[in-house]
C-alpha cells in the first residue's frame, strides 16, 4: 500500500504547476532501438531556466524520436529542435488546461486507490486460506482482516489528501 503512495506522489510530481521540473517529462517513454524507453535513458533533461526545459539527446540519431515523444505525450508542450538539444518551454497554464490537469491527477489517485484495494483483497485472501488450514482461528482472521480493513481506510484517506493538496497547487492562479 505504501508503494501505491509513493507511486502516485512520484506521478504527481510530473504534473506541473506553471513552473519546469525534470519530473515532468519523467512519464515521457521514447521509441528507441526497437523498443519503448524512457527518455532518461537516451537524453539528460535539465532545467537552464524556470519556464525552460533543456533535454540533451545522447544519440544524434534519436532526435526525432525523443521530439516526436514529448510532442506527443499529452502533456500540452511543443519542443524545439536546436542541433543535439531540444528546448522545451513551458507554457503559461490556462484554466482551462488546469482543469485538465486536475482530472489527470485524479486520474492517478483513481490508479493509487484501486492498487490499494487490490492489496487488501490479496491480505484478506491469505487470511481466508490461513483460516482454512487452521493456521489461524476465526476469531484471529476476524481481527486481522479489522486491522487489514483498518490500515487500507488510512491509505485511502492519505491517497484523497494527497490529491487534494496537488489540485489546490493546479488551481492556484
Amino acid at each position: 500500500m505504501d508503494g501505491a503512495l509513493d507511486a502516485l506522489k512520484k506521478e504527481l510530481s510530473g504534473l506541473r504547476t506553471g513552473r519546469a521540473s525534470t519530473n515532468l517529462l519523467e512519464p515521457v517513454t521514447v521509441e528507441a532501438y526497437g523498443s519503448r524507453v524512457h527518455l532518461k535513458e537516451v537524453a539528460n533533461v535539465s532545467v537552464p531556466e524556470p519556464r525552460l526545459l533543456s533535454v540533451q539527446v545522447w544519440d544524434r540519431s534519436m532526435i526525432k524520436a525523443v521530439e516526436k515523444a514529448i510532442r506527443d505525450s499529452g502533456l500540452g508542450l511543443n519542443p524545439q529542435t536546436e542541433g543535439q538539444t531540444i528546448r522545451v518551454p513551458i507554457p503559461d497554464l490556462s484554466q482551462e488546461r488546469r482543469q485538465e490537469l486536475v482530472k489527470v491527477a485524479h486520474k492517478y489517485a483513481e490508479q493509487a486507490r484501486v492498487a490499494v484495494r487490490n492489496v487488501r483483497r490479496d491480505g484478506m485472501d491469505a487470511l481466508k486460506k490461513a483460516e482454512k488450514a487452521n493456521e489461524i482461528s476465526q476469531d484471529e482472521h476476524k481481527g486481522l482482516a479489522d486491522k487489514v480493513q483498518t490500515v487500507t481506510d488510512q491509505h485511502i484517506k492519505q491517497i484523497d489528501e494527497i490529491v487534494t493538496s496537488k489540485e489546490k497547487e493546479i488551481l492556484q492562479v
